[in-house]
């Protein structure tokens, strides 16, 4: 069986899900549809995929997968899921807890998919991460740098919703506890939100941890470490490489013993990247097709945006405690 998936929104990142929907095992390409006509058409040449208007498309699709601007997030996953179609809708799930609470509803009221496009859940470096629990236990302490280049697009939303998000997802699965506090600063340097962001984030359980987010740099700059109850871990996303010092001798870990540390260990791990676009289409067309959980469901979309406008709202106070204009640019 395959799933027939219609793409809504595809400009830049629409537009890369369209070209990798075109070439799905389990689901297919059937039309693609834009507010911009020929950009729509533009992109339906090279998928072979139809133009479609938002509601052909719909009414087409078993599936939608929605990557327009956020502020349509709600208005078009409301329609999609009142029509009867799974939905897969790129992060973050929409612009607020109340929409987002809604679609949740709804999608559970229809027994539909609602997946959020949590991407970096489906990366080989998140999943060698994950592979390694025992290298570090509980997390204590968690710092985690995430800094690109400017780019014009995605300027809709803060560095918080465009970049911080994937770390606050990660870190959150990691600690696996409530939130208890936020704390955070920013500016607003090229666009009308904060482009730099820097948060430290407090859970019920006592893990702490700290997430810097930039969209102004020159360079790409992707890094977690952990501090935890069995050793540190440290993580090079760009370079593909994750480092730990854990308690253990080399006989129980096979691991590389360290002189400087006794009863502790050293090892290091590298991989390979795959499409991680392609592993989250797969997930959520087997999601769709055999009645599986989704692996990121709205409710762990709505917990990242949740964070992400505390976050906010920290940034919003420390401005104004500095006497400094919430959407004030410093150059």
């Amino acid at each position: 069986m395959t799933l027939k998936l219609g793409v809504l929104g595809v400009g830049y990142l629409g537009r890369f899900h369209a070209l990798k929907a075109a070439k799905g095992v389990r689901h297919r390409l059937i039309g693609v549809a834009d507010a911009d006509p020929a950009r729509a058409s533009s992109v339906a040449i090279e998928t072979g995929a139809p133009p479609l208007t938002i509601d052909g498309l719909i009414a087409a699709s078993d599936a939608v997968l929605i990557a327009s601007p956020t502020r349509f997030h709600a208005e078009l996953a409301t329609k999609a899921l009142n029509a009867g179609k799974h939905v897969l809708v790129e992060k973050p799930i929409t612009p607020t807890l109340a929409e987002a609470d809604a679609l949740i509803e709804l999608a559970a009221k229809k027994n539909l998919i609602l997946q959020v496009g949590h991407i970096e859940r489906f990366s080989a470096g998140v999943a060698t991460l994950l592979e390694a629990p025992g290298a570090f236990g509980r997390p204590l302490y968690m710092e985690a740098t995430r800094i690109a280049p400017f780019r014009p697009r995605g300027l809709d939303v803060s560095v918080v919703l465009d970049l911080m998000i994937h770390d606050l997802d990660l870190v959150m699965t990691l600690a696996n506890s409530p939130l208890a506090s936020v704390d955070a600063v920013g500016a607003t340097v090229f666009s009308d939100h904060p482009d730099i962001a820097n948060a430290r984030l407090r859970f019920a359980n006592g893990t702490v941890a700290t997430i810097t987010a930039s969209r102004m740099a020159l360079k790409l700059e992707r890094k977690l470490r952990i501090f935890g109850t069995e050793g540190h871990v440290s993580v090079d996303f760009v370079k593909r490489e994750l480092h730990a010092i854990q308690k253990g001798t080399p006989e129980e870990t096979h691991a590389t013993p360290v002189e400087a540390l006794p009863g502790c260990v050293t090892g290091s791990r590298a991989w390979t990247e795959h499409d991680a676009m392609e592993a989250e289409q797969a997930a959520f067309a087997s999601a769709c097709l055999d009645g599986l959980p989704s692996p990121v469901p709205g409710e762990a979309g709505r917990a990242a945006l949740e964070a992400a406008l505390l976050v906010e709202a920290a940034i919003r106070q420390s401005l104004a405690a500095a006497g400094l204009p919430e959407t004030g640019r410093f150059v």
